[in-house]
């Protein structure tokens, strides 16, 4: 027959997720750590992967790296699950706390899979937009959660793409006032020097996403773990896919993870830089940055869509939220390296300096 049938109903409509990975020359566009793993842990991985036995199974639990991750968190392993990438595990919660007739909590503008995994699952979604300044509009957010039907909230701290880290002290009420699965995504908290881990002793509705992708430079591993109760890691157990880690990723990690001191410098670097690129834009004639607990900066200004489209010319990706609801006119930066944090700001300025001659010109034609 030369023809199929229609697909699940919830996809029509529904766009595939886009990161907007173009070739480039620097890239600043997907919130990566700008250097990869060093040479010395890199032959680590190596002696360590050539012991990899390639014809059998993983260790469907990972336990190896569990086991690291939970020591290090001062938890036992039974609070520690392994994902590929933190992706995996975003859709495993709307698997488990979603579906039809349940409903989750989200505060857009944030990560787009959010919501998008929530559709998939035929799961609900409640928006409570964020303020103009891009905070969490907590009075409202405390109205809704006494209607008493929501059944998961992801809040990402900080968030992406907007870049502040949700208050403490909202965390700790969010999770008093509702028995909601609350998942707090952490995915760049190294960059943040935040974390509500300590709430997991007395908090069972708390499950906390985080990753390798970022600070440990292993984008291209996929490798997210979640730290939580043992009654919710369970839960999740029900749903994840058998043997989602693969054996070299787990290797990968384990010595990453072993290692992971080593990758402080950089992120420290990360952190200097971005309060550098920050003053950058604020010094700049007719742009907007908004504050950034992360290893990235969003950004208003005029022309933004234009904006893009000539720093990708000269060899400059950032990310393009310019046409985005919530996000009009905005840009996302990456903190690179020095040297392309440099060559991002003299490109912007440059586009910024040409603009403003033309309306010179055409203001006096």
């Amino acid at each position: 027959m030369n023809r199929v049938r229609a697909s699940a109903p919830q996809l029509a409509g529904l766009v595939p997720y886009d990161p907007k990975y173009l070739p480039a020359r620097a890239f600043l566009s997907a919130n990566e750590n700008p250097r990869d793993v060093d040479a010395e842990v890199r032959e680590l991985i190596s002696r360590r992967i050539a012991n990899v036995p390639l014809n059998r199974y993983p260790d469907p639990l990972a336990n190896g790296l569990r086991d690291m991750i939970a020591e290090a968190n001062g938890l036992d392993r039974s609070c520690v699950l392994l994902g590929n990438g933190g992706d995996e595990l975003l859709f495993d919660l709307a698997l488990a706390w979603g579906g039809p007739g349940r409903t989750c909590l989200n505060f857009p503008p944030t990560f787009s899979v959010y919501a998008a995994n929530a559709r998939l699952t035929n799961t609900a979604v409640v928006d409570i937009a964020r303020r103009e300044d891009f905070t969490i509009d907590e009075e409202a957010t405390f109205e809704r959660l006494a209607a008493g039907d929501i059944d998961y909230v992801v809040v990402a701290s900080p968030n992406n793409p907007t870049g502040l880290r949700a208050p403490q002290d909202f965390l700790e009420r969010l999770l008093d006032a509702t028995d909601a699965l609350v998942m707090v995504d952490e995915a760049y908290f190294e960059f943040s020097r935040s974390t509500v881990r300590p709430l997991l002793a007395t908090h069972e509705n708390l499950v906390i996403l985080r990753t390798f992708s970022k600070a440990f430079s292993l984008a291209g591993v996929r490798l997210g773990y979640i730290l939580a109760n043992p009654g919710v890691i369970n839960e999740f157990l029900k749903v994840r896919q058998p043997y989602s880690v693969d054996a070299v990723s787990q290797a990968v990690g384990e010595v990453v993870y072993e290692h992971r001191a080593r990758f402080e410098p950089g992120i420290r670097e990360i952190i200097e830089e971005r309060g550098r690129v920050m003053e950058a834009l604020r010094t700049t004639v007719g742009v907007r940055p908004y504050p950034s607990d992360s290893n990235w900066i969003l950004f208003n200004m005029e022309d933004a869509g234009a904006a893009w489209a000539s720093l990708y010319e000269n060899g400059v990706l950032v990310r393009d939220f310019s046409a985005t609801p919530l996000l009009e006119g905005c840009l996302r930066v990456t903190i690179g390296t020095p040297e392309q944090n440099d060559e991002f700001i003299r490109l912007l300025r440059a586009f910024v300096a040409e603009r403003g001659q033309k309306r010179a010109q055409a203001a006096r034609a």
